[in-house]
């Protein structure tokens, strides 16, 4: 293998982030600058100045939502990763449909599911719902 081609085969995957606070920003971060092909974030929250000791947002963000306010730094970090933000409550009966069906064609090239599934929530709700 190697480390260049282990960085190829990198580019290729998708990773959907359910829950962009604390736990799922971090890891957003670090899979962009890792330089993972596609980021699929989830979250309903907003940036507020309280949040500004534990997270990765920055004050001028104050009022976006997470997942507008995470796109905008994540793809500064690194514009070759595709990244779709969806600012949706994800055990609401309006949005489970859309969040099911970017799991099964949220790859790379949206031909098929995505690679993996990060469960950052905080919520027994949102647990339950990720793993339907």
């Amino acid at each position: 293998m190697g480390i260049v081609k282990d960085y190829e085969r990198i580019r290729q995957f998708s990773v959907m982030i359910v829950g962009v606070g604390g736990v799922g920003s971090v890891a957003a971060e670090m899979l962009t600058r890792c330089g993972i092909g596609k980021l699929l974030l989830y979250d309903y929250d907003k940036v507020e100045l309280a949040n500004m000791n534990r997270l990765f947002y920055q004050p001028h963000q104050a009022g976006l939502t997470k997942v507008e306010a995470a796109a905008d730094t994540l793809k500064f970090i690194n514009p070759d990763v595709i990244i779709e933000p969806y600012n949706m409550d994800i055990t609401k009966v309006d949005s489970f449909p859309l969040f099911m069906e970017k799991i099964r064609t949220g790859n790379k090239d949206n031909s098929g599911p995505v690679d993996l599934v990060l469960s950052c929530v905080d919520n027994f709700g949102a647990r339950m719902t990720i793993n339907t």
